[in-house]
């Protein structure tokens, strides 16, 4: 009996990986071989590096010469604070005048805060300085949020490619933390001047690459208000029109086909048409500020609170246990899991509704945390963080498309930074409670208090679950043509 061909079967391997690939990765490529948005995606994420590496950095490189695990997390805490504050009013700065009009003189500041800071930390000078000099840090420009926007722009009205977009920025997002996690951990112990070195030159390197990109830069709403003959306001106020006429027509449209398929009369139909128009004007009309961005904003500021948490009482129970210098490798792994999440999840057609998407991942993450307080090993947390990082990217990528839903095409970088500075709020609040606890009971006491933030951060979002759950049945306000 003569066996099957070798060499067919290997081909047919071979043509199975290759399906798979091209239906993973396919519509990746198909967005980065549109001219120029390699450049400005890669740039984003290279410009990004003060996120992974400046909170890790601050608290290894004072730990390590104040021995104070309070004042490192009071530090990271005032760092992420200022953020929370910047972040918002760069993105509405950048909304109004434009992306390089803004980020050029920020980047200026940031480079100068960060030298003089590593400076007075290796000096050992009094904690008052650093109190003084670790809010400048946080003039970083809100590269994800803009890059997103150039992607929006460049999709309008494409919500399957403008998905997939999202995803794409997660996964490079990731990437940025896989390898900034690292490498903030090892250089730190080397010496923090080296770790800050590093991260400048990322900072230089990836705004020359995002901000010499001008073709796929989004008009600011100077550009446009001039451009209409209109001032900002009139501009705004008319943009803030034509979204809400497009909600009150979706919303007329899902109130008739609800009342056709109960069977109800023409005079009940109407009514019904008129009851879920004037339901859809009683919103306000200008501002972002809905239930339903009230709601994804203090979801976040929770997902921000027990994940810092969670990180810094890693890095406590590293240096417990001799380890500290792998604790980047732990949250690494975090990220590559995240990572493949955000692949895996991006280059999928989801059905299923985004807010049922939303709170899967978000539980995932939150209990998974819960569990950090039962390890015995750094190498458990590491398995921990591989099972429940899949759903770390999909989480943020559901809350930028949580934002297309909630916020008008002009505002869109101020929506993104917004859910940024929440998160970073509860970052500053997680790793400050986490440091004291630390501090008096060990890592055991951070892991207790990361758990107690991660199932409050799910009784949260629980309870603003009618509002996220509402926000996905709104049309995108990105289709509204500009």
């Amino acid at each position: 009996m003569s066996n099957a061909n070798p060499h067919a079967k290997s081909h047919t391997v071979v043509d199975g990986f290759k399906q798979v690939g091209h239906r993973v990765f396919g519509g990746y490529a198909e967005l980065l071989r549109m001219p120029h948005t390699a450049r400005f995606s890669i740039g984003s994420v290279i410009a990004c590096m003060p996120f992974p590496m400046v909170g890790m950095t601050i608290t290894i490189s004072v730990q390590h010469y104040y021995g104070n695990y309070t004042l490192a997390g009071i530090l990271t805490a005032i760092q992420a604070i200022a953020l929370a504050v910047a972040s918002p009013l760069l993105g509405k700065l950048t909304d109004k005048f434009g992306q390089r009009q803004v980020s050029i003189p920020t980047i200026i500041v940031w480079i100068v805060a960060a030298i003089a800071l590593v400076t007075c930390i290796t000096n050992r000078a009094p904690e008052w300085v650093l109190y003084c000099l670790t809010p400048l840090l946080a003039a970083i420009p809100p590269w994800g949020a803009m890059s997103r926007a150039r992607w929006t722009t460049l999709l309008k009205g494409d919500r399957e490619r403008t998905d997939r977009a999202l995803s794409l920025s997660g996964v490079f997002d990731e990437c940025m933390w896989i390898i900034g996690n690292p490498l903030a951990s090892t250089l730190a112990v080397i010496s923090g001047l080296l770790a800050f070195s590093f991260t400048g030159v990322c900072v230089v390197v990836g705004a020359l690459m995002f901000l010499t990109e001008l073709t796929t830069e989004p008009k600011s709403q100077t550009q446009l208000a001039r451009e209409a003959g209109l001032t900002r306001r009139e501009y705004r106020e008319r943009e803030a029109a034509k979204a809400q006429r497009l909600m009150e027509r979706d919303a007329a449209d899902r109130a008739r086909r609800a009342a056709e398929a109960a069977g109800a009369s023409a005079a009940d139909v109407q009514a019904a048409v008129d009851k879920a128009v004037a339901d859809a004007r009683a919103g306000k009309k200008e501002s972002i500020w809905g239930p339903g961005m009230l709601a994804v904003c203090v979801t976040w500021f929770s997902l921000g609170a027990f994940q810092s948490a969670s990180n810094i009482s890693i890095i406590a129970f590293a240096t417990e246990t001799g380890m500290k210098q792998y604790t980047g490798f732990v949250f690494a792994c975090f990220s590559f899991s995240s990572l493949c999440g955000a692949i895996v999840y991006g280059a999928k057609n989801w059905t299923i509704p985004l807010w049922k998407r939303f709170y899967v991942c978000l539980a995932v993450v939150n209990l998974g945390v819960g569990t950090f307080m039962f390890a015995r090993h750094l190498w458990v947390i590491m398995i921990i963080y591989l099972l429940i990082g899949v759903c770390q990217a999909p989480t943020w990528i559901n809350g930028n498309q949580l934002m297309l839903h909630l916020v008008p095409p002009t505002r869109f970088t101020e929506g993104v930074s917004w859910m940024g500075a929440m998160n970073s709020i509860g970052a500053s609040a997680g790793s400050a409670i986490a440091g004291v606890f630390i501090d008096h009971m060990g890592s055991h006491g951070g892991f207790l208090m990361a758990t107690v933030l991660a199932v409050g951060s799910l009784v949260i979002a629980l309870v603003g679950f009618r509002q996220i759950k509402g926000s996905t049945e709104q049309p995108t306000l990105t289709e509204v043509t500009v």
